[in-house]
């Protein structure tokens, strides 16, 4: 295999950014592209065959566009460049990073960051109702609330309304001390922290208590019509097919709507079919409506947690290719809570 080598534009004053602490950066390109990066002189060279030499020109050339535009060079970013650069796709990070949807109460700059991210953006935008469906750790909510509290400050929308099931997660609540707010806060805590991050604890208090922000489960919902407002659905995969529906139907004039939900952990009873599987089947083929899947390659949490999702995704695929499905008798018993009793009941009588 012939070597060639290619010269990378690193500006001199950005190396230290865009190589890492104690080149932490530089070693990851070279051990991931397989090539020799030298820097001396101001002059960045990469040695390697002729693809990788050219994938690892392009990763060092993006993250010095980053570094220059003022963002930090984090170790998601480089993984995300080093990926487009090994799939040879078109674009780069620092394309990603310019779209800025807002700055937390910090002045920290909220954008996506990968093409997965900035899609469901963009569909947020041009659609009135935005389905977001991917595993842990792809922002779906994080970028669904800076959305909707940037359209609030442009008073596109004159209030913010979250909202998600309340179904545990393996765990029972119900007999925690205090009032029902009390018992329902911890469903929500997620969709608190977000607002405290990007809007500050100071201003959510003072919109939540003129009633313009709102954040309540998701059987509050029924009988109101919501006009004129930013609706999100969290844990969406978590509603069963009549809440689901009921929540659609809610929807005002003047309103935009974003659904989130992750069908890989679902908290319903067993055989339960959720409402967000139905509403993916169901609406699938109306233009006002978008389906945004995210997946593992946007996940911007650790490093770690892209590892874990894939080995899940890897094991989750195997298992239901090997594994018999559960028919009959013996998946209609565990299939039965006290509605599944009722139900054999009126079977039998009838």
């Amino acid at each position: 295999m012939a070597l060639v080598e290619k010269t990378a534009q690193v500006p001199q004053d950005l190396e230290s950014q865009v190589f890492g602490q104690f080149d932490k950066y530089l070693k990851k390109i070279e051990r991931a592209l397989n090539v020799t990066v030298l820097a001396r002189d101001s002059e960045v060279r990469v040695v390697g065959s002729e693809s990788a030499a050219e994938g690892a020109k392009h990763v060092l050339e993006d993250l010095a566009a980053l570094a220059g535009q003022g963002s930090e060079i984090t170790e998601q970013k480089v993984n995300y460049s080093l990926s487009l650069a090994m799939e040879k796709a078109d674009g780069s990070v620092s394309e990603i990073d310019r779209e800025i949807i807002c700055h937390t109460a910090s002045g920290k700059p909220v954008s996506p960051k990968t093409y997965g991210q900035k899609n469901y953006v963009e569909a947020i935008r041009n659609h009135m109702i935005t389905f977001g469906i991917g595993p842990a750790g792809t922002g779906k909510t994080y970028l669904a609330m800076a959305a909707a509290i940037t359209a609030f400050k442009n008073e596109e929308v004159s209030r913010i309304i979250m909202t998600r099931p309340a179904i545990e997660a393996g765990e029972k609540l119900g007999f925690l001390p205090g009032d029902l707010q009390s018992k329902i806060d911890p469903y929500l805590r997620p969709l608190y922290d977000a607002l405290y991050q990007i809007m500050g604890p100071d201003s959510y208090q003072k919109n939540a208590e003129k009633g313009l922000i709102e954040v309540a489960p998701l059987a509050y919902m029924r009988g109101r019509t919501l006009d004129n407002a930013f609706i999100i659905l969290d844990e969406a995969q978590n509603t069963t097919p009549a809440q689901m529906k009921m929540f659609l139907t809610r929807v005002g004039f003047g309103s935009k709507v974003i659904i989130t939900g992750d069908l890989t952990q679902k908290d319903l009873p067993f055989d339960t079919k959720s409402g967000l599987e139905v509403a993916v089947e169901v609406l699938s083929k109306i233009d006002e409506i978008a389906f945004c899947t995210l997946t593992s390659k946007d996940v911007v949490r650790h490093p770690l947690v892209q590892k874990i999702v894939q080995a899940y995704e890897t094991y989750e695929k195997k298992h239901s290719l090997t594994e018999p499905r559960k028919t009959g008798a013996a998946s209609g018993r565990r299939g039965y809570g006290q509605s599944g009793a009722k139900h054999r009941e009126s079977h039998t009588r009838s």
